[in-house]
């Protein structure tokens, strides 16, 4: 029995890369600085997200919220693309609401909205309340409940963050469903006891080459898009 779910949310429910890229140009642009320097920043600022979160997963920091770890990171891409000069304090302020204004993927709001007709629907994302609730009302993301890494004090794939998350949707691990296009999200879910829904995204990297999860029967729930998912879990209800 399904009595809730949980979703992961960049890269899942919203297009990161493209939301990063297209709110650093203008301001590259302002500055002088060539916007086509845009994908290569966030590309590296989000390979810089885990190993900052491990920081603190580890017991190494405090917990601190994702959008003071993002500003910290934006600091090392600027001094690695070697632009650091070029931008003041209220631009990397402003480069960093880039993660509060991300575009939802076309499928999104309506795989979400068919779920929530039957089941409470929760955010379990590594942002921190303020950048989800920021988030959700640029992208239109019809949470019923934000949940993620302020309940937890942690970051996925931290225990805290989904046992703690289903606790605030007063059900049990077997009774919440964790849904993402992130295997190993998934697989840490699952670990805990919650069931699983996975679909692949292809495009989250751009034009990166994308590799599907040879398993991806392990998981209770599985399809190749979110509105094929999202069909197979209210069909279950």
């Amino acid at each position: 029995m399904i009595k809730a779910v949980l979703f992961d949310v960049y890269g899942t429910c919203v297009d990161w890369r493209t939301g990063v890229i297209e709110h650093v140009q203008p301001i590259y642009a302002a500055r002088g600085i060539d916007p086509a320097l845009a994908a290569q920043t966030a590309d590296d600022w989000r390979m810089l997200y885990d190993p900052s979160m491990a920081r603190v997963r580890d017991g190494e920091r405090p917990y601190v919220s994702l959008d003071v770890i993002q500003r910290e990171n934006l600091d090392r891409v600027l001094n690695g693309l070697d632009v650091s000069d070029q931008l003041d304090a209220q631009d990397r302020a402003e480069m960093n609401k880039a993660w509060e204004k991300l575009p939802p993927w076309p499928d999104t709001f309506s795989a979400l909205a068919q779920i929530k007709e039957h089941l409470p629907i929760a955010a379990c994302s590594n942002g921190s309340h303020a950048m989800m609730e920021t988030l959700a009302t640029y992208a239109a993301l019809p949470w019923t409940m934000i949940c993620g890494s302020d309940v937890g004090r942690n970051f996925k794939p931290h225990r805290d963050v989904y046992l703690k998350s289903c606790t605030a949707l007063g059900a049990n691990p077997e009774e919440t469903l964790m849904l993402a296009c992130h295997p190993d999200d998934l697989d840490a879910a699952a670990a805990l006891g919650l069931q699983t829904a996975y679909f692949p995204r292809p495009t989250e990297w751009g034009d990166a080459p994308f590799t599907p999860d040879p398993e991806p029967h392990r998981f209770d729930f599985y399809a190749d898009s979110f509105a094929e998912l999202a069909s197979k879990i209210v069909r279950m209800v």
